[in-house]
Order: C-alpha cells, then structure tokens, then sequence
C-alpha cells in the first residue's frame, strides 16, 4: 500500500512540473535578473482587479487593451517585460498577442500571488 502511495505522490510531481513547464512562465531566477535590468512589470487584469490591489510597480493594461494599448505604453519592442494576472491564464495570452505585435522579450509571471512573490524578491 505505502508503495502505490508513494507511486502516486511521485507522478503527480512529475504531471505538475510538465504542466509548469508548458505553461511557460519563466522562473523566478530569471525573472529577478530581469527587473534588476529594468523589466516593466504589466498587470493584465481588468482596472477593478487592478484598483483593488496591485504590486507597487506594475502598470496596468488590461488583457482586452493590449493591443491598443502596449504599442502606445511600451514603444520599445525589445523591452523586458513581466506579465501577470490573478491566475496566470490571461497572462499567457496577453504573451500570445504581444509577441505577435513584435515584442521580443515578453515572459509570463502567471499569477498574482507567484509575481508578488518574485517581484518583492530582494535584488
């Protein structure tokens, strides 16, 4: 019994860091180097998400905005910047549409709690 247990705890580590690694959000190691260069940090929630709590440094151009709103926001394209929003799924389309645009160093932070956590890093 206690073999299967740790058969099933094992795999699910596994599945949780192949759907980590799919998802694409860049590691907290990189990121930080990032904003220590200057990265924008870009919260893509809607401006009630945003107004009912942000990290201190981040700007806010909501998902359904991007396209519009990046090029007049963030002229330059090579830019590094830092997406994220409550749960990380709108940050990975907002990756999608930018990286479209052109830009070329666009990374997901995924969730609010996970960019918090990487954003008050000491750097």
């Amino acid at each position: 019994m206690m073999f299967w247990i740790l058969i099933i705890i094992f795999a699910f580590f596994i599945v949780h860091f192949l759907i980590m690694k799919n998802i694409g959000l860049i590691s907290p190691k990189d990121a930080v180097s990032f904003l220590k260069d200057g990265a924008m940090v870009i919260d893509v929630r809607s401006p009630a998400e945003f107004a009912s709590g942000h990290l201190a440094e981040a700007i806010n151009i909501p998902l359904a905005d991007v396209e519009k709103t990046a090029p007049i926001r963030v002229a330059d394209k090579n830019q590094a910047l830092l997406l994220h929003c409550q749960a990380g799924v709108r940050s990975g389309e907002a990756q999608s549409k930018l990286k479209n645009l052109g830009y070329v160093n666009v990374f997901n932070l995924g969730s609010y709690q996970r960019a918090e956590s990487i954003v008050n890093q000491p750097r």
